[in-house]
């Protein structure tokens, strides 16, 4: 098996850094001794890692922990553009199992971990309604191209800043986003006007919400238009995140604090 193990001893070679996701004790203790530097990405740091990347989500889907791990070592400044980092996870067994090297800026950064990290509504909430906005930029509805708008978190402030232009379909409803029923609902009433209001942990509020904070001093790229400039305007006057879908050009968006801090293109992501 001596290919194996050369195969093995190739990706890991002259890495920069060793990403140890939600490692075991013992097997953090073993790189702990060694001279390349250990991250830790997990939801606790439980090794009491110097360096450690909060892992807000368990993200099902290797490339998703590994890309919100690089982005989060980035913000914190423990890896750098260009650098070759070895990842160790679990993907099959309880302990780490898998190995794969990855090059800093492989993965274009999205502004992904800010928008978890460092926003008000729960991490999980985020994460589903920008996989509804991204499945909507790929397939349309009734295949057309639509736009929407979400706004998510501080909905109190934010029904209060807004204003009904029908009637609200989920008035008297306790449904979630990220159930998948709802989240066919979700598409299908995309197709009207207004804001779907969603609470901070994740409670369909409104549909059809005109949001009425004025727009003036809100800066946007050119050629975007009055959804993405209620979005600034309301996350401007609030603590919510509004994500949008363009219509004009199918492109995933994220505001906070009045300002684009995400932009995605779904049929990359």
């Amino acid at each position: 098996m001596s290919e194996l193990g050369d195969l093995i001893d190739d990706i890991v070679a002259d890495v920069d850094s060793v990403f140890l996701f939600s490692p075991s004790g013992s097997i953090y203790e073993r790189f702990a001794e060694t001279d390349t530097p250990t991250v830790v990405v997990s939801p606790e740091n439980a090794v009491d890692a110097d360096l450690y990347v909060e892992l807000p989500l368990e993200f099902e889907d290797m490339r998703d922990r590994i890309r919100f791990g690089i982005e989060g070592a980035l913000e914190n400044e423990f890896v750098e553009e260009g650098d070759h980092v070895a990842c160790a996870a679990k993907m099959f067994a309880e302990d780490i199992d898998t190995v794969t090297r990855v090059r800093v800026g492989d993965f274009e950064h999205s502004g992904v971990y800010d928008l978890f990290v460092n926003t008000r509504p729960e991490p999980g909430v985020i994460r589903d309604v920008l996989e509804v906005a991204i499945e909507l930029g790929k397939k349309g509805q009734k295949g057309k191209q639509v736009g929407a708008l979400f706004v998510v978190g501080d909905a109190g402030k934010v029904m209060n800043k807004s204003r009904p232009l029908s009637y609200n379909p989920f008035e008297k409803s306790h449904v979630h986003v990220g159930d998948p029923i709802v989240n066919v609902m979700l598409k299908e009433f995309s197709r009207l006007d207004g804001a779907f209001v969603i609470s901070d942990s994740g409670k369909i509020v409104s549909a059809y919400r005109y949001l009425e904070p004025s727009a003036e001093g809100v800066d946007i790229p050119k050629g975007l238009g009055a959804r993405h400039m209620a979005a600034g305007a309301i996350t401007r006057d609030t603590n919510a995140v509004a994500i949008v879908l363009s219509e004009s050009d199918a492109l995933v968006r994220a505001f906070t604090g009045g300002e684009i801090v995400l932009e995605l293109d779904p049929e990359d992501y």
